[in-house]
């Protein structure tokens, strides 16, 4: 008996020893082995951590107006297993399929979603129209969970409705197509694509902040737990050169073409001479990056740096800046046009027949190809022509902080090679950027500067500023050079007759320019019916401040050349964005080509019943000069007359109150007539001398009615200016006027201004 008691008694302590050991064991293993996993396991249980995501950076044009920033947006999230079991999974389809316009049939194969084994998911993304959704819509469905919400609880069923939203931020372009492909875009998954999205992307992009803190059991903050925290980093903010304004008048400009021409592509290109900033660089087709998908390739490619063309003929005007750089362009020089051989073959004009006997500048005027073979291929030949091209910047990339720019070629080696370059076709092959960025080296006096997209990048974290200067690289002519070619250049624009470029022409600008129309090349042979059409120039010629390029592929009317098509563009550019730029016109007369010019016109817009903010930007959009006058909220009147035909320096009058209580506005630059109608309008007696426009004006009262006198003056340089006089200033006089009764004075003005008015129409 004692033994069997001393057996179990082994027994049992040598399996509580045995279990002991294991335990011992485990602990080790827990404790040692694996220890670090369970670690970070129980880490994970009592420490909570929380991202902070930071904005991406901002993109705005040179004044600061926004082009691309981060804002709040919203992702559905769907509970198939909760939306199942309370049986709405329908109810579901149908409201998302009214909030998010996406099929409904698409919405139910993601609501009805299973696992393999056949249950459903517990959650899922709506990627499809239901990603980074505007707050509007997000406020929608979200009363719509709450609505299911509600009545759950009320029927007993699940306190979920199914449908979640997950806060988020999204990239968005607030001025939809304008400057689109020089800005790019980045997706829905925050994945760059192009333009300044994607080459400046590490600059853009900041950098996310976090805070790491230790919680209880139930998930509440230790209040006193170590706290580790990182503040977020947005990215940085650059401010682009380019103009709103101008981005807008060259969008427009091409959007005209389209309509009209139904062009492969058109690229505008608008830039500061004197610095190279880029103020306008503009693509169609179009797209709006804030719905990218929409688009195919070729609506986001952009023509400016990524396409190389045979510029045609307005290549000549390095042909020409050579040719008088060396000494070799006379421009009272005559020759025969027609045609010209050289080794391997004949150079024909492209009227086939030319003009006879002409003079090299007259040869300028007609865009002869026989008299720049003339002057590059025989005077100058193709050393010095492939070292003037090489420092003008062709066959390289100009630099510019784009993605995909091309180098272009301008090698050549045979004769006829040489001949065909110097009128720009054959193995010339460029982009639209160099060949602006050549003409404003001619335009500015000779200096070749890169192009510059960017204009300053700000750190928004230490509120640092770096502005980008101009970047010089060569002079490339003399200003003397300079000078001369523009004069030329001016004469293919200023004479009606003979001017290729005479639909560029602006009435008082000095503008010079050079059409070009370039069969393209395919499969090694030129089309019969196939032109790249283009016009560059610049404005004005004694101080330029724009150099504009318009190139149009592949125009659906083959008679048509750059002249018609382009040059119509450039001048509508142009002449709206000197404008803004406050750039005065000069009223000069051409007694040779005077009675063929026609006065430039504008139409102005209907701008009434509108909202004085909304009327503002339209007419601003025109590149208008307006007044406000009044201080209401809603345009009553506008002078003048919607639809009316005006000069562009014309100013319009917005009346936004009725005219007992409107001030006098400056009437300084308006016509007689509108002066006569603005006055009637608010009350006011008008009283004029001279003819013209108005120069100067004055108020007086009496007996309670405002009076007005105003003087009038011819236009500065035109014919009647040279014989006008202006009044003399009569103290006394002015005294005396006002101390003539009521009734005298009020009919005097009247008949006065009225008999002004029969013989001037403004």
């Amino acid at each position: 008996m004692l033994k069997k008691i001393k057996v179990r008694t082994l027994l049992f302590g040598g399996i509580m020893t045995l279990l002991f050991l294991v335990l011992i064991g485990r602990i080790f293993y827990v404790q040692v082995v694996v220890g670090a996993q369970w670690y970070d396991i129980a880490k994970s249980r009592w420490s909570g951590s929380d991202i902070f995501k930071a904005k991406r950076g901002e993109i705005t044009d040179r004044d600061g107006n926004m082009l691309a920033m981060d804002t709040i947006a919203y992702n559905v999230l769907l509970n198939p297993k909760a939306i199942n079991e309370a049986g709405i999974a329908n109810e579901v389809a149908e409201k998302l399929h009214e909030l998010l316009d996406r099929p409904k049939e698409e919405l139910m194969e993601q609501i009805t979603a299973k696992k393999d084994d056949g249950t459903y998911f517990v959650q899922r993304e709506l990627r499809k129209g239901g990603w980074q959704i505007d707050k509007a819509v997000a406020d929608e469905i979200k009363a719509f969970s709450n609505e299911l919400k509600e009545r759950f609880k009320k029927e007993k069923k699940l306190l979920s409705s199914g449908i979640e939203l997950q806060e988020t931020l999204k990239r968005y372009y607030p001025r939809h197509y304008l400057a689109s492909h020089l800005v790019g875009y980045i997706t829905l998954d925050r994945e760059t694509k192009t333009g300044i999205e994607s080459y400046f992307d590490k600059q853009l992009t900041g950098e996310d902040g976090y805070i790491k803190y230790l919680k209880d059991g139930q998930r509440v903050q230790l209040a006193q737990g170590d706290v580790e925290y990182k503040e977020a980093k947005n990215g940085n903010r650059i401010k682009l050169t380019i103009d709103n304004d101008i981005q807008h008048y060259a969008e427009e400009a091409l959007r005209k073409i389209g309509e009209e021409y139904s062009p492969k592509s058109a690229t505008a290109i608008a830039v500061d001479p004197n610095t190279m900033e880029i103020l306008a660089m503009a693509n169609i087709p179009e797209y709006d990056p804030n719905e990218y998908w929409k688009g195919d390739y070729a609506s986001y490619y952009n023509h400016a740096v990524r396409s190389l063309y045979e510029p045609g003929s307005t290549f000549k005007i390095m042909t020409l800046a050579a040719a008088v750089e060396e000494g070799v362009f006379d421009p009272e020089e005559m020759y025969k046009s027609g045609q010209i051989k050289v080794p391997g073959r004949v150079i024909r004009e492209h009227n086939k027949v030319g003009w006879g006997t002409i003079s090299f500048l007259d040869g300028l005027k007609y865009s002869s190809n026989v008299a720049f073979v003339k002057l590059g291929f025989e005077r100058l030949g193709k050393e010095v022509l492939r070292d003037y091209y090489s420092r003008f910047g062709f066959g390289q990339k100009t630099g510019v902080e784009l993605g995909g720019e091309l180098a272009g070629t301008i090698d050549f080696h045979w004769p006829g090679d040489v001949a065909s370059a110097t009128f720009g076709q054959g193995v010339v092959q460029v982009t639209p950027l160099q060949q602006v960025a050549a003409v404003a080296a001619v335009a500015n006096g000779g200096k070749l500067y890169k192009p510059q997209i960017i204009k300053e990048v700000t750190d928004v974290a230490t509120n640092t500023t770096t502005v980008r200067e101009p970047e010089f690289i060569r002079q490339v002519i003399s200003e003397e050079t300079s000078r001369q070619v523009g004069e030329y250049l001016e004469q293919v624009v200023s004479d009606q007759d003979k001017g290729t470029g005479k639909n560029a022409y602006i009435e008082g600008y000095r503008v010079a320019g050079k059409t070009g129309t370039a069969q393209k090349s395919i499969n090694g042979k030129y089309s019969a019916n196939k032109y790249v059409v283009s016009f560059i120039g610049y404005a004005p010629v004694e101080d330029p401040k724009i150099v504009v390029y318009v190139v149009v592929d592949e125009p659906n009317n083959p008679m048509v050349g750059g002249g018609k098509v382009a040059a119509p563009a450039f001048k509508e550019i142009v002449l709206k964005s000197l404008r803004k730029m406050g750039v005065q016109q000069q009223w000069t007369t051409n007694e040779q080509t005077e009675g063929d010019k026609k006065e430039a016109r504008v139409i102005v817009p209907d701008v009434t019943k509108m909202k004085v903010g909304f009327a503002k930007e339209e007419l601003k959009g025109q590149a208008m000069s307006f007044e406000i006058v009044g201080n209401g909220s809603t345009v009553i009147k506008q002078i003048p007359a919607a639809k009316s035909s005006v000069h562009p320096t014309q100013k319009i009058y917005l009346i936004t109150e009725q005219e007992q209580n409107l001030a006098v506005p400056d009437l300084t630059g308006v016509s007689l007539r509108d002066s006569l109608e603005i006055t009637s309008i608010i009350g006011v007696k008008l009283s004029a001398e001279g003819q013209g426009y108005v120069v100067s004006q004055k108020l007086t009262e009496q007996g309670g009615v405002r009076q007005l006198k105003v003087i009038l003056a011819p236009p500065v340089g035109s014919e009647a200016y040279e014989s006008y006089v202006p009044p003399e200033e009569d103290a006394e006089a002015d005294e005396e006027e006002t101390d003539q009764s009521d009734e005298e004075n009020a009919d005097g003005q009247s008949g006065q201004a009225d008999s002004s008015a029969a013989n001037n129409n403004g």
